[in-house]
């Protein structure tokens, strides 16, 4: 069944296992996505996505389908780390560590560590265009709806936050020598 029809279903009769389908459909999507936010912070970012289904099933009369249900739930996680941001007195950037020697990734968790220890070293924004267009596949426009940037912005954010890991990955392989 399709979000169109199980979002229905929830609105008309308060399904609860339409919901829980939606949920178990997009919630590895939310929860990569404020992973990556977070830089790697998993208790967070868990936190942060039980938050999101609890505030789209509260709001999902509201959802209009301007965009896609996958866009409308980012656009609440991203909404909610902000807040979260705000309400601990962070910056607006997670502080960077140095990153010593990494070794090559050995496995999928070890990629994964490695990645997120990587977007530590790029500002919110950056992290925030680069995980939407690369590990949730969204066009700019959709990264628009998103985060309210303008279209310029999305695309220096997202090619300025390419070009430092780039750098990053290049530093790292030459100090390894």
């Amino acid at each position: 069944m399709n979000d169109r029809a199980l979002i229905a279903r929830v609105i008309a009769r308060d399904d609860q296992h339409a919901f829980a389908t939606l949920v178990r459909q997009h919630q590895n999507g939310v929860r990569h996505f404020l992973r990556r936010l977070t830089a790697g912070d998993h208790a967070l970012a868990d936190d942060l996505a039980q938050e999101v289904f609890l505030r789209a099933y509260k709001n999902l009369k509201s959802f209009r389908a301007d965009a896609s249900f996958s866009t409308w739930l980012h656009s609440i996680a991203y909404r909610s780390f902000l807040n979260e941001q705000r309400k601990s007195h962070r910056h607006n950037e997670v502080a960077g560590d140095t990153l010593p020697f990494l070794p090559g990734p050995t496995s999928s968790i070890d990629s994964d560590i490695m990645v997120e220890r990587l977007m530590r070293q790029l500002s919110v924004a950056e992290r925030t265009c680069l995980t939407l267009s690369l590990s949730a596949g969204m066009s700019h426009q959709e990264i628009v709806a998103i985060t309210d940037l303008p279209l310029g912005t999305v695309k220096s954010h997202t090619a300025r936050g390419k070009q430092k890991l780039v750098d990053i990955s290049a530093h790292l392989k030459t100090s390894r020598r």
